[in-house]
Order: C-alpha cells, then sequence, then structure tokens
C-alpha cells in the first residue's frame, strides 16, 4: 500500500518556488521521500531519513555541514536548507555510480549463490 503524498508546504513551499521549473520534479520526489518516511505518528529524525536519500556517509556530513542535529525532525528544515539538501541530493543522483551494470540495474552480487564470497548458507544433510 502506498503512503499518500504530503502537501508541501511551509520551508519546503518557499525552496520548490525559487527552483527552476525543471528542478520542481526532482525536488518533489526528495520531499517525498524525506517527509513520508516510515516512521509511526511523527516523522522520524533525519539521520535515519537522509541514510536512504544520500549515499554512505553523505547525510550525516551535509547535517554536519549545516549544523542540524541527526535527531531533527524535518520540519525544522529552512527553506535554505531544503535547498542545500536538494543540491546535494542532486550531486548524489547524476555520480556515477562504481560497479553498476551498463543496464542500471545496480551492482550484481559477486556470486551466484547470493550471498558474500564465502559466505555460503550451511549445506543440508538431512
Amino acid at each position: 500500500m502506498s503512503r499518500p503524498t504530503p502537501a508541501v508546504d511551509g520551508a519546503a513551499a518557499q525552496a520548490r518556488a525559487q527552483l527552476a521549473e525543471d528542478d520542481r520534479a526532482g525536488f518533489d520526489r526528495l520531499v517525498h521521500a524525506v517527509l513520508s518516511a516510515p516512521g509511526a505518528t511523527k516523522q522520524p529524525a533525519l539521520g535515519a531519513v537522509l541514510r536512504s536519500q544520500l549515499p554512505g556517509t553523505a547525510g550525516v556530513r551535509w547535517l554536519h555541514a549545516e549544523g542540524i542535529s541527526p535527531m531533527s525532525r524535518a520540519s525544522a528544515l529552512t527553506a535554505e536548507h531544503w535547498l542545500s539538501l536538494h543540491t546535494a541530493w542532486l550531486a548524489h543522483e547524476q555520480a556515477p555510480r562504481s560497479s553498476g551494470r551498463s543496464n542500471g540495474h545496480g551492482p550484481r552480487a559477486d556470486s551466484r549463490h547470493g550471498h558474500a564470497p564465502g559466505a555460503q548458507a550451511a549445506p543440508r544433510w538431512f
């Protein structure tokens, strides 16, 4: 079941208004991903949300550079923060991927059985 698309308002709407028309669709995807992250009744911490949006430690580095606590919520972001986050997200989206396949399906498993090399499942002798 899909979650409803949250309305872009407040600081996110102000940031969206400053973007060129071509950049707004990507910005909307980012806002949707951040605002509709899984969480019971309240928004999860930004540190956890950004792990799925920025590679490796890029999310934590962005939070540190902006002076935002990883425990902050998306509602604490200003329009400038949203624009900066969008810029960082675009840099990630356009970055070349290492070990990616040419058909765009991401990295391939290292072995035919789907486990890391040397981490095969135990044989069943029963």
